[in-house]
């Protein structure tokens, strides 16, 4: 696999928490900066979409109106991404956070030749609000945000590293591939990501890497060319 030029990492909001499930853990922070810090340095431009899960999941809200529920997650990936921006300041790098919910006191708002001109200037971008929209996931934000900023590939980070035919937390068995069709993943309901993400990458020939975010340093070895995880093409 080629260096990457720019790349999109999707971290979920439970990656923050740091095992505990719920809210942020500082140490998770730091070392996951610090490896985005890294990737940087390599001269990586990096746009970064962050989910909400580690403070509320909506679909789970089932006494609850969808459309509100929704909302309610891009509020949490809002902290998410304010938390991470504040990580990566600390450690020198320049970020902005863009949303696509107006919050122009805390955020800017998402626009995509700023974001291009941020990539430009060697910032880094975290994006909040997922697309703006209620029923879609932020697996679906970050592949639309990829494509939107010419990303080479979509990193998504999981507690696992790579895809497998069934859960190898449950199966001993599991089989691990090191490379999967897009068709594949739809078709045996995999679940690594949602199917509009998947489609929507497929689509537009955007490549899917799929690795264990429980070791940050990862993100460098791919952005650096090497085989890490599973790639979805």
């Amino acid at each position: 696999m080629k260096k990457l030029q720019i790349i999109l990492l999707k971290i979920s909001g439970e990656a923050l928490s740091g095992g505990k499930g719920h809210g942020l853990d500082n140490e998770t922070l730091k070392s996951l900066s610090q490896a985005i810090k890294k990737t940087h340095e390599l001269g990586v431009g990096i746009g970064i979409v962050v989910g909400g899960g580690n403070f509320w999941r909506g679909r789970s809200s089932t006494h609850m109106d969808r459309v509100t529920a929704d909302h309610m997650g891009m509020l949490a990936t809002t902290i998410n991404a304010l938390a991470l921006a504040d990580a990566l300041d600390q450690l020198g790098v320049d970020t902005r956070v863009q949303n696509a919910v107006q919050m122009q006191q805390i955020s800017e708002p998402f626009i995509r030749k700023r974001a291009l001109r941020h990539l430009e200037k060697g910032r880094v971008l975290i994006f909040a609000g997922g697309t703006g929209n209620p029923y879609f996931t932020t697996d679906s934000a970050a592949a639309l945000r990829g494509l939107e900023i010419g990303a080479d590939a979509i990193l998504k980070a999981t507690k696992v590293d790579g895809v497998y035919d069934k859960d190898p937390v449950q199966n001993q068995d599991a089989v691990k591939f090191d490379q999967i069709s897009y068709a594949d993943v739809l078709v045996k309901n995999l679940g690594v990501m949602d199917a509009t993400a998947i489609a929507l990458c497929r689509d537009n020939n955007m490549p899917v890497i799929v690795f264990n975010i429980g070791e940050p340093e990862n993100i460098v070895s791919i952005a650096e060319g090497k085989n890490i995880g599973t790639v979805i093409s």
